[in-house]
């Protein structure tokens, strides 16, 4: 009975142990972000909840209830990498990046174009895409070009580098808080023209213009497009870029910008990601 007694407290030890033993895992695996231990400093463990629009295809938007457009797509390509899951938050354009330091999202995806002026507020990740200034305008407004817009009534989206190329040539914009607001100024003959991001101007001329709006010219823009993330969080952006060569070696990015921008030829200076990881060209 004695030697039974002494058993039972082994026992019971053994069992506090395994208990705390279970506890303390349990506590790493809320603080731990993905499968392989490394904490990212993320708002939910095992989520990356991220800051994007509803209304920039084919970028970033909504389908059928859906987040998707490149980015998007892309950033979910790299999540799954991490071994994280992807929540899409919809917002507008002038609150994101301070929303993305701020805490609210863990990173900002809406083909961001990097400049000093946003790096005061967020980091960036590499670039993964480049990107045009577009030109809309109306079939009858008879601009064609970006020199000929001194004097007209232009729309931008508010904190875009739209916005900031708007303001450094004293146009004088009127600033709305997102595309469709701009592209229904157009329609409504409210402003004579729209300077955009080309792609998204082109695209939403072609399905929503209602056959009077167009995109009359682009030119290219020398920065690159990045993901954003909180300047204090170097553990995510770090495993950000890890992921991001990732997805453009397997060949995601190919097939991605093959999917939104079929026939886009890739300038022979841009290299996406960290420049040193090779990728095949998408097809023009």
């Amino acid at each position: 009975m004695r030697a039974f007694g002494a058993f039972r407290r082994v026992v019971a030890v053994v069992g506090v142990i395994t208990l705390a033993s279970a506890m303390v895992a349990c506590g790493s695996n809320q603080d731990d972000s993905t499968a392989d231990g490394q904490d990212l400093g993320l708002m939910t463990a095992g989520t990356l909840r991220i800051g994007t629009l509803t209304d920039a295809p084919p970028n970033v938007y909504v389908k059928d209830g859906k987040f998707t457009g490149f980015d998007n797509d892309l950033i979910t390509a790299v999540a799954a990498k991490l071994n994280l899951k992807p929540e899409f938050v919809g917002t507008d354009f002038s609150a994101l990046l301070s929303q993305v330091n701020g805490g609210q999202f863990d990173l900002g995806s809406s083909s961001i174009t990097v400049t000093e002026a946003r790096k005061k507020t967020v980091a960036f990740s590499n670039g993964y895409d480049f990107g045009y200034l577009g030109l809309n305008t109306t079939k009858s407004s008879g601009i064609t070009s970006f020199d000929q817009l001194t004097g007209k009534r232009v729309v931008v989206v508010q904190g875009t580098v739209q916005d900031d190329y708007a303001t450094q040539k004293n146009l004088n914009p009127v600033r709305v808080p997102n595309y469709n607001a701009a592209l229904g100024q157009l329609k409504a003959g409210t402003a004579d023209a729209w300077v955009s991001p080309a792609e998204i101007g082109e695209k939403m001329a072609k399905e929503q213009g209602g056959g009077t709006v167009i995109l009359a010219a682009k030119e290219l823009s020398d920065a690159p497009m990045a993901f954003a993330v909180a300047k204090s969080n170097d553990k995510l952006r770090e495993a950000v870029n890890k992921a991001l060569d990732e997805v453009i070696a397997d060949g995601t990015w190919t097939k991605l910008v093959e999917q939104y921008y079929p026939g886009r030829a890739v300038p022979a200076n841009f290299k996406p990601g960290s420049g040193s990881v090779k990728f095949t060209a998408p097809k023009a």
